[in-house]
């Protein structure tokens, strides 16, 4: 049996999603969603907000996050994102577990190394000629500031034309102002997360480019428990050999929108996942409601 009422990927603006919280939670219940998890970027600031419009809208909500780690596996060519991997983050209860204090602790040291590595990304703007100011890229973010808010200052000052060209002209991997930050491995990652009683499950394995049954083994020596098979960026192929590999690893699917607000696809919900593939924490909330 499948089901489309779970959503566990989604950005709200206290990272680089476009809406608040609320908004993002009313979006996910309009869309059918009984089970959601906020995940914005290194941040659980949201968790409050996310837990109350939760409950407003009659769903449940999974305390989440994304992390942004050391990638486990090169790429074999051509990766999107090759520098860095995502781990979302899951912890059941979290707002009530003393072990998830300290996870969230540590996360927040993740999202104050943001600051700094900002504060040198624009110092070699300005270095370069283009003049931006700190204060108002820091003001885009109500949580963990990042390159998303630093594109949309230089769009605003019509340095480029658009977010893509920001990332490809000025501040993506390999370009002339960007800065690397340090981050977890996902082994470290993951055995923090396993330690306030969560789970992980690696994101969008799609823009690593590795091989599948690599990745499969990387994930269970790394004690990642889930792999994000069923994500907008994964055609019908690729969810399929994701799912069947994960499964015969003996690790669970999640399945996420990965949704940042109207202006970004994809939407909310409406992503067919098989539900005996699931964590069995997901199915144990998704039984609650």
């Amino acid at each position: 049996m499948w089901t489309s009422d779970v959503d566990l990927h989604s950005h709200s603006t206290h990272s680089d999603g476009s809406n608040p919280v609320h908004v993002v939670a009313e979006a996910m219940a309009a869309a059918g969603v009984r089970v959601w998890s906020l995940t914005d970027h290194d941040t659980t600031r949201g968790w409050e907000e996310a837990e109350a419009a939760a409950q407003a809208t009659g769903m449940v909500h999974l305390p989440g996050v994304e992390l942004t780690c050391t990638p486990a596996l090169p790429p074999r060519s051509g990766a999107t994102r090759s520098s860095s991997w995502h781990l979302l983050a899951y912890v059941p209860n979290g707002l009530e577990r003393p072990e998830a204090a300290r996870l969230r602790a540590w996360i927040a040291g993740l999202t104050e190394a943001r600051g700094p590595r900002m504060a040198a990304m624009v110092e070699r703007l300005n270095a370069l000629g283009v003049e931006v100011d700190l204060e108002r890229v820091c003001a885009r973010a109500s949580g963990a500031v990042g390159r998303p808010h630093l594109a949309a200052e230089l769009v605003d000052l019509g340095v480029v034309g658009s977010v893509q060209e920001a990332f490809d002209v000025w501040i993506g991997d390999g370009r002339p102002a960007h800065v690397e930050r340090g981050r977890p491995s996902i082994q470290d990652a993951a055995s923090k997360v396993t330690a306030a009683g969560g789970f992980c499950s690696l994101a969008h394995p799609m823009y690593y480019d590795v091989d599948t049954q690599a990745l499969m083994q990387v994930l269970k020596r790394d004690g990642v428990d889930a792999v994000e098979a069923f994500h907008g960026s994964h055609d019908d192929r690729y969810r399929a050999e994701l799912w069947q590999a994960a499964v015969a690893s003996g690790l669970s699917v999640t399945v996420g929108s990965d949704h940042h607000g109207p202006d970004h696809n994809p939407l909310p919900g409406r992503r067919p996942v098989p539900i005996d593939a699931l964590h069995p924490a997901i199915l144990a909330l998704r039984n609650s409601t």
